[in-house]
C-alpha cells in the first residue's frame, strides 16, 4: 500500500511539474509573439517593456538615435525554435526576422537568437544576437 501511495505521489508531482513547465512555455511564446508584433508596428515604447529593466533605457535611446520610428520596418517574423532551460528560468528563442532600415532599400533576413529570463513571473528579453537590434542587447 505504501508503494502505491508513493507511486501516486510521484506521478502527481511529475504531472504538476510538466503542467508548470508547459504553462511557462506558453507564456514565453506569448511574450515572444507580442514583442515581435510591437516591433513590427514600430511601437518601441511597448517593446521596451519586454526588455530587462537594466537595458530598457539604452534600447529606447538607440531607437531615437537611429530614427527607427521612421527608418526601421520589420516586414516579417517567424518563431522557429524555443528551448527552455532545465530550471525553467531561462529560454533561448530563434526567430527568422525580415526587416529594412532606410536609407537602404534592401530587405535583410536573419535568424535571430533571443535569450529570455523569467523575472517575477514575467519573461523578459535579456540578450539578442543578429537582427535589427544587434549589438544593443549584448
Amino acid at each position: 500500500m505504501k508503494r502505491l501511495s508513493a507511486l501516486f505521489l510521484v506521478l502527481v508531482l511529475g504531472a504538476c511539474a510538466t503542467t508548470s513547465k508547459k504553462s511557462s512555455l506558453e507564456a514565453l511564446k506569448g511574450t515572444v509573439e507580442s514583442f515581435h508584433q510591437v516591433i513590427r508596428w514600430r511601437d518601441y515604447r511597448s517593446a521596451a517593456r519586454f526588455i530587462v529593466p537594466e537595458r530598457r533605457e539604452d534600447f529606447q535611446r538607440a531607437r531615437i538615435k537611429q530614427n527607427d520610428d521612421q527608418d526601421l520596418t520589420v516586414t516579417d517574423y517567424e518563431i522557429e525554435d524555443v528551448k527552455l532551460s532545465e530550471d525553467g528560468q531561462r529560454a533561448t528563442v530563434q526567430s527568422r526576422i525580415q526587416w529594412m532600415r532606410l536609407p537602404s532599400a534592401s530587405a535583410r533576413t536573419a535568424l535571430v537568437t533571443s535569450e529570455f529570463v523569467l523575472r517575477n513571473g514575467a519573461w523578459l528579453l535579456e540578450r539578442q544576437l543578429e537582427g535589427p537590434f544587434e549589438g544593443e542587447l549584448p
